[in-house]
């Protein structure tokens, strides 16, 4: 077939000189590059193109537009692009862009899942709502599923062992050079990767700490509070679920939406008071929030309160004398006047936990400087005051 194309070719050639010179130079140069990619289009799709670009009668000026024409049809590789070029592509690409991106090949995977790429993504959807509470969790969370990882690892060569009984030794020796460096190198770095965090958030794998408001759907007996609690991320809904540590059951509630999270502001446990270090500071309209808890084998909330005028002050600004005084006047306006809810008395100088069974406990007290967080306690102000 080969000898028989070259024949032609040839002859196709002889024929052109004479056919075509009355007609003049252009219809020759038409016609020996129309003939030119002809036979490159053909020959690229088969395995002679390398041969037949060596061919002794091919002359330099049609080698070199054939040459031309093969590396246009081939066209250019997105990895032949500058590093520069693909990281401003991969910049610009959403999340799921991206994992279509490192499923392609191993070169992308690895420019596709650093760390600085999913940085964006990561502080962007979940940087408010991830805290160091979180980051900790997510820790313990990665050295546990590695844990998980090489004990079924090792429970598949306990098997392998048992039915190649005569190479046990050698194999024996292998993998425990293999778990070694598997605990040195790659797994554990990989495996805790923002790509990963992030994708183990978005797919609700990881249950994380926060805090919820007006738990359990903004029942009457939780407005203006917010509890801690575990919660994971439905994306199908684009809401959350929470598990709350309870006394006795651990109650779980869904459907909780964005605006009700938020980030634990402080580090102390839910069963652990507060240590206060702005009780000198308080005075009346400043905005607080102070544990609280039904009785003592409950975990705390936090409350949202003002602090108010004492009794033996006027009210007025100008005379007002309430901050010199140990005793402080916490308000909280969601109840009515003179439910028993509505206010509590602590003393500045001596603030530990107080209470009894029948009003609840109240802990530890930290002052609201944020206009965003004062902000979003009163648009959570229930519309009716409460008994």
């Amino acid at each position: 077939m080969l000898v028989f194309l070259i024949s032609c070719f040839s002859f196709i050639l002889l024929i052109s000189k004479s056919f075509f010179k009355p007609m003049g130079g252009f219809s020759n140069v038409w016609f020996s590059e129309e003939l030119v990619k002809f036979l490159a289009l053909w020959f690229s799709k088969g395995r002679s193109a390398i041969s037949f670009l060596n061919l002794p009668l091919m002359t330099d000026h049609v080698k070199s537009k054939l040459e031309n024409v093969v590396e246009k049809e081939e066209g250019v590789s997105l990895l032949d692009l500058p590093d520069l070029t693909l990281e401003c592509i991969f910049e610009r690409l959403p999340p799921n862009g991206l994992c279509n991106m490192a499923a392609v090949c191993t070169s992308l995977r690895e420019k596709c899942t650093s760390d600085h790429l999913w940085e964006k993504h990561m502080k962007g959807k979940w940087g408010e709502l991830i805290g160091s509470a979180a980051y900790k969790e997510w820790q313990c969370y990665v050295v546990s599923r590695n844990k998980a990882s090489i004990l079924e690892k090792s429970r598949k060569k306990r098997e392998l062992y048992g039915r190649f009984s005569k190479i046990r030794e050698l194999l024996w020796n292998r993998s425990k050079k293999g778990n070694e460096d598997d605990s040195k190198t790659g797994n554990s770095s990989e495996m805790s990767s923002i790509m990963d965090w992030y994708l183990s958030l978005e797919t609700g794998k990881f249950w994380f700490p926060a805090q919820v408001f007006n738990r359990e759907n903004g029942h009457i007996g939780f407005m203006l509070s917010c509890y801690d609690a575990e919660v994971s991320y439905d994306c199908r809904t684009n809401t959350f679920s929470a598990r709350y540590p309870s006394y006795g059951r651990r109650m779980i509630e869904d459907d909780i939406e964005w605006n009700r999270l938020r980030a634990p502001t402080v580090d102390t446990l839910p069963y652990v008071l507060h240590v206060s270090d702005c009780l000198d500071d308080l005075q009346p309209d400043d905005h607080i929030e102070i544990q609280w808890r039904k009785s003592k084998e409950f975990a705390y909330g936090w409350w949202y309160g003002v602090v108010g005028h004492l009794e033996s002050c006027s009210g007025s600004k100008l005379n007002c004398h309430c901050h010199a005084s140990e005793t402080v006047l916490l308000e909280f306006k969601q109840y009515t006047a003179g439910s028993r809810w509505r206010q509590t008395v602590i003393n500045r100088k001596d603030h530990r936990e107080v209470g009894n069974e029948g009003d609840g406990f109240y802990g530890g007290i930290r002052k609201l400087y944020s206009d965003k967080e004062i902000s979003l306690w009163n648009s959570l102000l229930p519309n009716n005051t409460l008994e």
